[in-house]
């Protein structure tokens, strides 16, 4: 068979062979198998040509995709399976990829937890949750894990809460706060304990007397119509109770309020 054309055609190349029989190629191929206009090739060598072919087509396609940002092997794969491409050809370009590195999910997964050590507020679980949706081995992914130490993330969003509540919240519903605030973002309940218990976190006595005093305020006008004695302590008592408040501190403000 001869190489009668050899075309431009945007991103391929238009390879007609005895004026008939044509096929699209990349030029990676032309340049691996020095294709030229009037060069004779054999069936081994056209199927050659065309497996490369689309090999290279799926490589270009893939490293287009990673040029806007890193993926994991699972995103790429993805993506090449929009364009239909024999398995086996998908197979090759991955391997291909991870070869030469670029594609690799230990790096990928690495460069997400460093970030987030940077300037992230995810805790460990979170983390490992995420990555395991693009794809990521969990062996991997604890193999990079335990290369961090989360106490200074798990600090950083205590301390934002911190300032945010303190002097809006009794003590008690101020650490309930920041540990489920904690376990929600992936810090396990004792991680997220010792956080808190590691902040400078009491509120002192009078600021307690003081938020506590001025709830009473507002739920003694709303009880003291229907209530009245030891019903109404037993309201109050409640609603305070359920506000975050310890029970001896609510027994005292009572003692001075009724």
């Amino acid at each position: 068979m001869k190489i009668t054309k050899l075309e431009k055609k945007k991103r391929f190349y238009l390879m007609e062979l005895d004026g008939q029989q044509t096929s699209y190629i990349t030029e990676d191929t032309i340049v691996r198998f020095m294709l030229s206009r009037d060069r004779v090739i054999s069936k081994e060598e056209l199927t050659e040509i065309q497996d490369f072919a689309q090999f290279s087509y799926g490589k270009n396609l893939a490293l287009y995709h990673l040029s806007f940002k890193a993926r994991t092997e699972k995103e790429v794969c993805e993506y090449l399976k929009k364009y239909d491409l024999d398995e086996k050809i998908t197979s090759q370009v991955i391997a291909n990829l991870k070869e030469d590195n670029w594609i690799n999910d230990r790096q990928y997964a690495y460069s997400i937890i460093n970030a987030n050590q940077l300037s992230g507020d995810k805790g460990p679980y979170v983390l490992a949750q995420k990555l395991s949706q693009k794809g990521i081995a969990k062996a991997t992914i604890e193999d990079v894990l335990k290369d961090f130490d989360f106490s200074e993330v798990a600090q950083r969003v205590a301390e934002k809460l911190l300032k945010k509540y303190t002097g809006k919240l009794p003590a008690r519903a101020l650490q309930d706060k920041i540990i489920q605030n904690l376990t929600n973002k992936g810090f396990s309940y004792s991680d997220a304990k010792n956080t808190f218990d590691d902040l400078d976190s009491q509120v002192d006595q009078e600021t307690t007397q003081e938020l506590i005093f001025k709830e009473l305020d507002k739920q003694y006008a709303k009880y003291a119509r229907k209530y009245e004695g030891y019903e109404l302590k037993q309201r109050l008592t409640q609603v305070l109770a359920r506000k975050g408040y310890d029970f001896s501190d609510i027994a005292s403000a009572l003692r001075e309020y009724l």
